[in-house]
C-alpha cells in the first residue's frame, strides 16, 4: 500500500463515535493537500497556520472552534453575492492572526479593546479553482471603521470583534467575505514542529541566498520582526507569507509520511476558530474542486499602499494606495485576479524567492 494511501486511512478511520467513514481517494495528494491548504484558509497570518482537510475524520474536526461570525454583521451593508457563471464561485476568506484566538473563538471570553489583530489577510480562491491570492492588508492602515470613524484598520477587531472587522473588510474592499477564521501567533512554533521545522530563503550575507531550516521558536521570531527590517512593518508581512508558503510546501512533500501528517493535522485543527458554515463538509468540497492547485498557483501579495503617515492624532499609519487598491479590490469581485495582476504587473508588493 502507498503511503499516502495509508495516510489517508488513517485520517478517514472511524473515531469514537464517528461511524460516518469516507473512503474518497483521489491522485496526485500532493497537489490537493496543497490545494486543501489555501482554500480551507485556515492561514495563520502574521501568527498564523493552515489546516487542510480530506476525509479527516470527525474527531479531528471536532478540535476546531466555531463560532457565529456573521450574525451581527447588518446584511443591508454587505456587497452582493457573486452570481456563479459556472459550476462553482469564487470563495473570499478573511484570515486573522490574533494575540488570543479563544477570544475570537469563545465570544463570551471576548472584551471589548482587549484583542486586536497583528496580521489581516484577504484569501481568494477563483472560481476555476486554477489559481488562489493571499493578499496582506497592513494593520496599521487607517480606514473608515463604521461607527467609529477612521482608525487603524485592527482596531476593527479590537472595537467590536469579528463582525465589526469583517463589515470594515467588506467596506473598505467591496468583496463579500464568506468565511472567517482567527489563530494566534503561538500556533507558529507548533504548526511548524509538527513537521520537523519549514525552510525558508533568505538572504546569505554575501548577496546570494541560502535555504535556511527553522524551528517553530526561530520562524516565530523570524516572522515578528520589523525593527531591523528596511522596510519594517511591510517586511514583516513578507516574512509571514514566506512562512505560509514555506508550510504549504512543507506539507505537500510530508504528505507520504502518515505518522508526521496526523501530527501536523492534530495541531493544525487546535490552532485556529472559524465561522461555524465552516464546516467539515465545505472544507472537504473546497478541498475537492481544487485538486490541482499548487503552491505556483497561489500569490502572495501585500494590498498596494502609498506609504506612511501620521494621523490627526499622532498615530504612525499606513496610507494606503486607492488608485491601486480599488482597482486591485475589483478584480476580486470579478474574479479577474490572475489577468488583472499580469496586466498590472508591479500594483502590489508581491512574495519574492528571497525574503530578507
Amino acid at each position: 500500500m502507498a503511503a499516502s494511501d495509508r495516510m489517508n486511512d488513517l485520517l478517514t478511520a472511524p473515531g469514537p463515535g464517528n461511524t460516518d467513514v469516507r473512503h474518497t481517494r483521489r491522485r496526485r495528494r500532493g497537489r490537493g493537500f496543497v490545494a486543501g491548504i489555501v482554500v480551507g484558509a485556515l492561514l495563520l497570518v502574521g501568527g498564523g497556520g493552515v489546516a487542510a482537510f480530506y476525509g479527516v475524520r470527525m474527531s479531528l474536526d471536532g478540535n476546531v472552534e466555531r463560532f457565529d461570525a456573521f450574525s451581527e454583521v447588518d446584511p443591508e451593508t454587505r456587497p452582493a453575492v457573486p452570481v456563479a457563471e459556472g459550476p462553482t464561485a469564487p470563495v473570499n476568506i478573511l484570515v486573522l492572526g490574533s494575540d488570543s484566538r479563544i477570544s475570537a473563538g469563545d465570544p463570551t471570553a471576548w472584551e471589548a479593546g482587549a484583542q486586536r489583530t497583528d496580521a489581516i489577510m484577504l484569501v481568494h480562491l477563483a472560481a476555476d479553482r486554477k489559481s488562489a491570492a493571499a493578499i496582506s492588508i497592513p494593520r496599521d492602515s487607517w480606514v473608515p471603521i463604521p461607527g467609529y470613524g477612521e482608525a487603524k484598520i485592527n482596531a476593527a477587531f479590537s472595537y467590536g470583534g469579528p463582525a465589526l472587522m469583517i463589515q470594515t473588510v467588506e467596506d473598505l474592499t467591496g468583496v463579500r467575505i464568506d468565511h472567517f477564521a482567527v489563530t494566534d501567533f503561538e500556533s507558529f512554533t507548533t504548526l511548524t514542529d509538527s513537521l520537523d521545522g519549514v525552510e525558508i530563503t533568505v538572504p546569505d550575507g554575501d548577496g546570494g541566498s541560502v535555504e535556511q531550516t527553522m524551528t517553530g521558536e526561530e520562524a516565530l521570531d523570524f516572522a515578528r520582526e520589523r525593527y531591523s527590517l528596511p522596510n519594517g512593518d511591510f517586511g514583516r508581512v513578507q516574512r509571514q507569507q514566506a512562512w505560509m508558503r514555506a508550510i504549504m510546501a512543507k506539507a505537500r512533500d510530508s504528505i507520504s509520511e502518515p505518522v508526521k501528517m496526523a501530527g501536523f493535522l492534530e495541531a493544525v485543527t487546535k490552532s485556529v476558530a472559524v465561522d461555524q458554515d465552516f464546516t467539515l463538509d465545505r472544507i472537504q468540497e473546497l478541498f475537492l474542486g481544487a485538486g490541482n492547485l499548487s503552491t505556483g498557483d497561489v500569490t502572495f501579495m501585500t494590498a498596494p499602499y502609498a506609504g506612511t503617515d501620521r494621523s490627526a492624532d499622532g498615530q504612525s499609519i499606513v496610507v494606503l494606495d486607492r488608485a491601486a487598491f480599488d482597482p486591485l479590490m475589483e478584480a476580486v469581485v470579478k474574479d479577474e485576479l490572475p489577468a488583472f495582476m499580469a496586466a498590472n504587473p508591479g500594483v502590489a508588493d508581491t512574495l519574492p524567492t528571497v525574503v530578507r
